[in-house]
């Protein structure tokens, strides 16, 4: 006789702030089985408490959600929760976004035109303990990442200023230009311009560049 407790569904928490999405992902999986849905948020805020409250193995997450990022939210989930894994489920194939979503921990990217059964095998994927992301987009941005690992040996970079930098580590955490300047106490107009010193300073002329490059620094130091 088999037991049905050596294999345990996986515990999924939902994070849209669109009911009806969420409804429908919840009808999904409970229907395909193997699955436990065990929690829903429309919010960063309710995101973080409710990872923290249910300890879900995947957290199945949009990225814009209307009190903040969704990236935010799976920082501090991944901070907090280590074996926490976090996918996103996006309508936005944003260069940007997705090397944001990389650089926050999250183990997958897909966008929302997958099929039912694509996105279920993506959790049990992730689930497992491996990464998953949109192959098109991945290239794409892996590419941005090698045109920005290997600067030529002759090109120099100039140094930053100390709230540049600081502009750049907000920039790297994948916040926008409008949160930048809540966050620093500046105009959306001055976020920009110190931004456009950076790509100058810095040889590169995308915020996925400019991220990549603060992040390679951080592990040299």
């Amino acid at each position: 006789m088999t037991r049905r407790s050596e294999t345990k569904p996986i515990r999924l928490l939902l994070v849209d702030d669109h009911e009806v999405l969420r409804i429908g992902l919840r009808t999904l999986f409970t229907e395909a089985g193997g699955f436990q849905v065990i929690g829903e948020a429309g919010t960063v805020a309710a995101a973080v408490a409710e990872a923290a409250r249910l300890k879900p193995q995947v957290v199945l997450m949009d990225v814009r959600l209307p009190d903040g990022s969704g990236i935010d939210a799976c920082r501090t989930i991944r901070a907090d929760h280590p074996d926490t894994r976090v996918l996103f489920l996006t309508s936005f194939a944003d260069d940007d976004a997705v090397l944001a979503t990389i650089l926050a921990g999250a183990a997958g990217f897909l966008l929302k035109e997958v099929s039912s059964e694509q996105l279920i095998q993506a959790v049990k994927t992730v689930a497992s303990g491996r990464s998953i992301l949109d192959s098109a987009v991945t290239q794409r941005v892996l590419a941005k990442v090698r045109s920005v690992s290997t600067p030529a040996p002759h090109e120099k970079r100039d140094p930053l200023s100390p709230q540049e930098e600081r502009v750049l580590a907000l920039v790297a955490e994948g916040k926008t230009n409008k949160e930048i300047a809540v966050l620093l106490n500046l105009s959306d107009k001055t976020v920009g311009h110190y931004l456009e010193n950076i790509f100058q300073k810095l040889h590169v002329t995308r915020r996925a560049q400019a991220a990549v490059y603060f992040t390679q620094q951080q592990s040299k130091h």
